[in-house]
């Protein structure tokens, strides 16, 4: 379990801005996505882990995967909406 209070400390390393917990709704596209075969982290590479928790920016531009707790926050990692 992800623990919120670090969200004031975090930001995004691409864009310097805040991040949030992902919603279910976020997560379930994403992971529709991945099901399907279709999404891929900025760095080209295709996920296939489906995620249970993420972190996103503000504009809902990126979302990050959240690994047992810890926020996987590498910039090529993200996946683009």
């Amino acid at each position: 379990m992800f623990d919120t209070n670090l969200l004031d400390i975090l930001c995004c390393p691409e864009t310097r801005g805040k991040l949030k917990l992902a919603s279910d709704e976020i997560i379930a596209k994403v992971n529709n996505a991945i099901s399907a075969g279709s999404a891929k982290n900025v760095a080209g590479e295709k996920v296939s882990e489906p995620l249970t928790e993420a972190l996103t920016t503000e504009d809902g531009s990126r979302v990050y995967p959240v690994r047992e707790g810890i926020p996987v926050l590498l910039a090529d990692e993200a996946i683009l909406l």
